[in-house]
């Protein structure tokens, strides 16, 4: 039987291994920045501590340290991870290494699993379709901060799990309230928690604003192959076997 859960946090991924697909979510913004780093074409690693990050730097020429940890930039880096300030970069032939707090953490966590996924609002509905068939027990689990399970994690956990659902994978009892809760809900709904209202008081007011405006525009998967963030354009990355069932459930709406 095809299955789907709905998890949080980077401790839980040690449930998710052989045989499992994880899916990580961190919408504000880890999994934000290296969805868009991957659309530009510019290579990317994640690490997990600001020690492997400083490590891998000293092995690359001229690489673009990105990220934060507990909201700040670290020593030495060269920017948050501000998927606005990523676009207006030129410089592509520079290699991105991305640390977060909990989403590069979660990826580094999930490395037991058979495939790593990075997801986020704006590939959502492609990384369902590319997930749906290809494998038989999928995790979807998002990132979270300060032991929360974040609305906007809660948000894109519950459109992949409920486009999974819909493709013929069945979903324990917690998974199924979580899609529930969130079914018909508007992308608005990310901006009402607290990592919404960091960006306000931080004045990074125009991620939150790039989150809420881009939507299903990227029509990719992203994926690990190692540490290094790959994007799959999805006309070269058709699912293998997706149910009939879930060829029109994967249209609904934003």
């Amino acid at each position: 039987m095809r299955q789907v859960a709905i998890d949080c946090f980077p401790e839980s991924a040690w449930k998710y291994g052989e045989g499992w697909a994880v899916v990580v979510v961190d919408v504000i913004r880890a999994t934000t920045s290296a969805v868009t780093i991957a659309a530009t074409g510019r290579r990317c690693f994640t690490v997990e501590s600001l020690k492997s990050a400083y490590a891998l730097a000293a092995r690359l020429e001229c690489p673009l340290l990105v990220g934060e940890l507990a909201g700040e930039m670290p020593a030495g880096f060269d920017m948050n991870n501000s998927p606005v300030e990523l676009l207006a970069l030129t410089d592509l032939e520079r290699t991105a290494i991305l640390l977060s707090t909990s989403g590069t953490r979660l990826i580094h966590e999930a490395r037991q699993a058979d495939a790593r996924v990075l997801t986020c609002l704006r590939n959502w509905r492609s990384t369902a379709h590319w997930l749906a068939g290809r494998y038989d027990r999928i995790a979807v689990i998002g990132a979270g901060s300060r032991g929360e399970f974040r609305e906007e994690d809660q948000l894109c956990c519950a459109w992949v799990g409920e486009a999974l659902m819909e493709a013929g994978y069945a979903a324990d009892k917690p998974t199924a309230a979580v899609v529930e809760q969130w079914r018909g809900a508007p992308v608005q709904a990310c901006a009402e928690g607290n990592s919404a209202a960091y960006l306000r008081r931080s004045g990074q007011e125009k991620d939150l604003a790039f989150i809420l405006a881009h939507v299903n525009d990227l029509q990719m998967a992203v994926v690990m192959r190692g540490n290094e963030v790959v994007g799959l354009p999805m006309h070269d990355s058709m699912p293998m076997c997706v149910a009939s069932a879930g060829a029109e459930a994967l249209q609904f709406g934003d």
